[in-house]
């Protein structure tokens, strides 16, 4: 899994600062909206690309280039995540924790994008999906063109994927 040959030589853009952008955008959502320390991992030993009892959160990138962000976290982790970040216990997946694992796929999208525009790059991002199950699988994550970082967060495991391609 490495960053796009393309995305490289046209912006200058490595996996490894791609990579950067990621952690840093991770660490600040995590320290100022969840309240929850995460300690990245780069890079990610083995490809993943399916999922049990997890959920996953998504936002897509428009325009000069196109590509998703996307968190994936277990269900548990993600019961915190949301109760840290709401103030309030949660211990079941509902609305509650589909908003709040989308808003911060929300918030990383735009973390990514407020970096990719200072270089004049045209960039939109959609509203975020979010998915949970028993056992899933995500194939943008097993794309040669994705940038993942897996983090630590109380001895669970999370990652955080960037997906970008030039448009012609």
């Amino acid at each position: 899994m490495s960053l796009n040959q393309g995305i490289s030589q046209s912006t200058s853009l490595t996996e490894e600062l791609v990579a950067g952008y990621v952690i840093d955008a991770t660490r600040e959502v995590f320290s100022t909206m969840v309240m929850m320390d995460v300690v990245d991992d780069f890079p990610l030993k083995e490809p993943v690309s399916r999922f049990k009892c997890s959920i996953t959160g998504m936002v897509g990138f428009a325009g000069t280039y196109s590509g998703v962000i996307s968190i994936h976290c277990p269900v548990a982790l993600a019961l915190k995540i949301t109760s840290n970040m709401l103030g309030m216990e949660c211990d079941e997946i509902n609305e509650d924790l589909n908003d709040a694992i989308g808003e911060i796929a929300n918030m990383l999208g735009g973390s990514v994008k407020q970096v990719l525009s200072k270089g004049g790059l045209d960039v939109k991002l959609s509203i975020p999906t979010v998915i949970s199950g028993e056992d899933y699988t995500v194939n943008s994550l097993s794309d040669n063109d994705c940038v993942v970082v897996p983090f630590t967060v109380e001895e669970m495991t999370l990652l955080v994927g960037l997906t970008l391609k030039k448009e012609d």
